[in-house]
């Protein structure tokens, strides 16, 4: 064997550099750095491309369909199809021969398809010399000397780079398919009234669907008509806008890669790089609409959108209705009847189903029959929504002449539609027809079919590419034998138990042991834990819980909280910043809250009038989102004072997912426990009894605790102070509804309402709060309200139940 082979098996520094050394030798790549005026990349040549000075990003011609290119931006590590963050040319491509990107010599940088015709330019002139560089930051600039006279930054397709600005000439437009990349329906822009809003746009509709369109943007903390718009994200993962809306990524911090991306379902996602080992995963870390069914035209017209934890989101043609196009859900479905003929026509019932808009009329205070009425002697009527109007406690109904945007949500709303009364007697409720799920539908390319003449084989370059081949091989080889030589090996200790699934930051128990202090600051205790004040190296205060015991039973809590609180996020739910799972410790990571539990002040008699309300407002806020707007349908179980935490401003915040219960929405058969729980005095009789577990549960516990935060009683009569009695005392509930029920009207208020409550309280709002908290721990189940109602029903105290 001669020597350099010899040092290559034996040597591991030489072998590198041998390797290294034959690999420039005989496969010379063309790799750009800059593009100078009077030069052109080729789509025939792969290796015609740009990198950055740090190798992460890529830019180049990549195909889009048969015989179709683009030239785009990538990550260069990744896969190309997956994250192209930049296309020149995503509604027009170019063909797969004799196209260029040229840098004209008078500053002009253009896209030609085939040698003939401009399909993109950036119209740019300039008398000095330009060059074109692909940067660090993934942003492709046109220099003139030093100043940039272009840059892709400028003009986005789907993908927000950090620090690259949104301003009120962008917009984000998602892709029409997973591997269609042209323009979809979605985009995500800065609307007339300076407000960051996400947009379905097609030829036959558009709506806006985010913000929520139901509320008025100061309700969803968006400020209107202001000089300055835009938005950017930073290297740390906090996204800012100047409406006033923002959020920070779930692994706020510097490290990973990120991006905010509109996919093609219309969901405006931010996604962080994961790395596993040797494998790496984009990972969501926030998003604009929870519920996926939320987001307009994703199953396009006369279908319903339903989601489910195991299946996802799945579309459904209506019944009687057929799919337009099987390949793809965008284009809705459409009937397989005539109609206009009332006496021939009936309804169909769909439970807890709303179609958002496209009404034609609303009537308050109908009835079931007169809706029916108007609708069948109405040829534009297709169907129309019934439901009850809690605020004035009566029956109302909307007309609709189309049925885009249909969702199945916990609420009791029905929707009602006009089929033929064959098709309404053939129609079953647990019946799903042309039922598909969202992730599976097909998607078609984008082709540009040119004719060519075939040319002859080049010997020479065919001898190239497999003389380069075989060398690479060899490369591939030393480099595997590098690894092997040189890579130190690592002992990992054995663990017991199964990651959590978490996009969240995991952290060390040293780094938690010394922002704690040694765990020196104890600021709370539960029967399976201990909570700790400390400061992360970031400077933020937190709240580090410690489990005590590490057996099976506290390690399915632990995991239960991880994966349930890892996917919310409200304002008044409690933000948990990582964990730690480390051989037998199990720590959590959440925000400090600096006014302590509820139950804490209400021992010492600190809330007034004000702040009590607005617990009692935001206390339903967060139970209503996890019951209605989550991607699950997530139940708490352990609703009580203890687990309502209060921030600097007395703002409530849900706090302890250890006994929560994440369940398909609206399957109540899979809502079995195999344990009771919760804490006595808060749990519902369905515990007892052994009845369905539903949303129904977190709702007696919350009129319980907003009874005691009233009274000041304890759930098992025991007053928090003085009370001699505490044995022969009823328990709240039967102690309030006994007053209420045995004195007039107004009268009983003084007598319930606990003296510790300071200044002066609006005596129609809190008669207000004390109905609903006694309608809420009810002990029938149906009678109570869902926490969206009651959320209704406290923002309008004015009105009567």
């Amino acid at each position: 064997m001669s020597p350099p082979f010899h040092l290559l098996f034996h040597h591991s520094n030489t072998t590198f550099l041998l390797c290294f050394f034959l690999f420039f030798i005989f496969i010379p790549i063309p790799i750009h750095s800059l593009l100078t005026s009077g030069s052109s990349l080729s789509v025939e040549n792969n290796n015609h491309i740009f990198l950055s000075p740090n190798t992460l990003f890529t830019a180049g011609f990549r195909k889009v369909g048969d015989n179709a290119y683009c030239f785009a931006i990538w990550l260069t590590d990744q896969n190309p199809s997956t994250t192209i963050i930049w296309m020149a040319n995503r509604d027009q491509p170019v063909n797969g021969k004799r196209s260029k990107l040229s840098l004209l010599k008078d500053g002009n940088l253009v896209l030609t398809d085939a040698g003939r015709y401009i399909v993109w330019s950036t119209q740019t002139r300039s008398n000095s010399s330009l060059k074109l560089t692909l940067h660090d930051t993934g942003n492709l600039i046109l220099h003139a000397q030093t100043k940039p006279v272009w840059q892709s930054f400028d003009y986005p397709t789907d993908t927000l780079l950090p620090n690259q600005l949104l301003t009120k000439n962008t917009q984000l437009v998602s892709s029409r398919s997973y591997t269609n990349y042209s323009s979809g329906f979605y985009k995500l822009y800065f609307d007339i009234d300076s407000v960051l809003r996400l947009h379905y746009d097609t030829p036959e509709t558009s709506t806006v669907f985010w913000p929520d369109p139901g509320l008025l943007s100061w309700q969803v903390g968006r400020f209107q008509y202001i000089n300055t718009r835009r938005a950017s994200l930073d290297s740390h993962g906090q996204f800012n806008s100047s409406d006033g809306f923002g959020f920070l990524s779930a692994d706020f911090g510097i490290g990973p890669r990120r991006m905010i991306k509109i996919d093609v379902d219309g969901n405006l996602r931010l996604y962080s790089l994961v790395e596993n080992g040797s494998r790496k995963k984009w990972v969501v870390q926030w998003q604009a609409v929870s519920h996926p069914c939320r987001v307009h035209g994703i199953c396009g017209q006369n279908s319903l959108c339903t989601y489910s934890q195991n299946s996802g989101r799945t579309c459904t043609c209506l019944h009687g209705y057929k799919m337009v196009d099987h390949k793809d859900w965008s284009y809705g479905c459409k009937p397989d009847f005539e109609m206009c003929k009332p006496e021939d026509e009936d309804f169909v019932k769909l439970r807890y189903v709303e179609y958002y808009s496209y009404d034609i009329r609303y009537h308050p205070d109908y009835s079931l029959n007169a809706c029916k009425k108007d609708c069948l002697h109405d040829c534009k009527c297709k169907g129309f929504q019934f439901g009850y109007d809690d605020k004035v406690g009566t029956y109302y109904c909307y007309i609709k002449n189309f049925l885009y945007n249909g969702y199945q949500m916990g609420y009791y709303n029905s929707m009602y539609i006009k089929l033929p009364k064959t098709f309404v007697s053939s129609f079953k409720e647990t019946k799903v027809m042309n039922k598909s799920s969202f992730l599976c539908l097909g998607v078609t390319m984008t082709p540009v079919i040119k004719s060519y003449e075939k040319e002859e084989d080049n010997k020479v370059l065919r001898f190239v590419l497999i003389t380069g081949c075989v060398v690479g091989f060899i490369e591939i080889m030393c480099i595997v034998f590098f690894w092997i030589k040189t890579r130190k090996t690592s002992v990992t200790t054995d663990q017991s138990y199964s990651p959590a699934v978490t996009t969240f930051r995991k952290f060390t128990y040293s780094e938690l042991k010394k922002a704690s202090c040694n765990f020196r600051d104890e600021i709370g205790r539960g029967g399976a834990s201990v909570v700790y004040k400390g400061r992360l190296a970031d400077n933020r205060i937190a709240a580090i819980k410690k489990l005590k015991n590490t057996n099976h039973q506290n390690e399915d809590e632990f995991q239960a909280e991880i994966s349930t609180i890892g996917r919310i996020n409200h304002m008044n739910l409690i933000e948990t910043w990582g964990y730690c799972a480390e051989g037998k410790h199990r720590l959590i990571v959440y925000e400090y809250m600096e006014n302590g539990s509820l139950e804490e002040n209400l021992r010492v008699g600190k809330l007034d009038w004000d702040a009590i309300f607005d617990v009692a407002i935001g206390t339903a806020k967060g139970l209503a989102y996890l019951h209605d707007e989550c991607l699950e349908w997530v139940l708490h179980c352990d609703v009580k004072p203890h687990n309502i935490l209060l921030d600097a401003n007395y703002n409530p915040k849900v706090a302890d997912f250890g006994l929560s219960k994440v369940l398909d929405r609206g399957d109540i058969k899979k809502s079995k426990f195999s344990t009771i729980r919760g804490t006595r005095g808060y749990m519902a009789p369905e515990w007892v009894f052994k009845l369905p577990i539903t949303s129904k549960v977190d709702v007696y516990s919350y009129g319980v605790v907003m009874l005691e935060m009233i009274t000041g009683r304890s759930p098992g009569g025991k007053k928090r102070r003085g009370d001699e009695n505490e044995e022969t005392e009823p328990g709240v509930v039967e102690w309030v509804r006994g007053r209420v029920d045995g004195s007039g009207s107004g009268s009983w208020i003084d007598n319930v309402v606990n003296g510790s409550i300071s200044g002066h309280f609006d005596r129609l709002v809190m008669e207000k709060l004390v109905r609903v908290a006694l309608r809420c721990a009810e002990d029938d189940m149906e009678v109570r309200p869902t926490m969206s109602q009651v959320v209704n029903m406290l923002l309008h105290p004015e009105v009567n139940d």
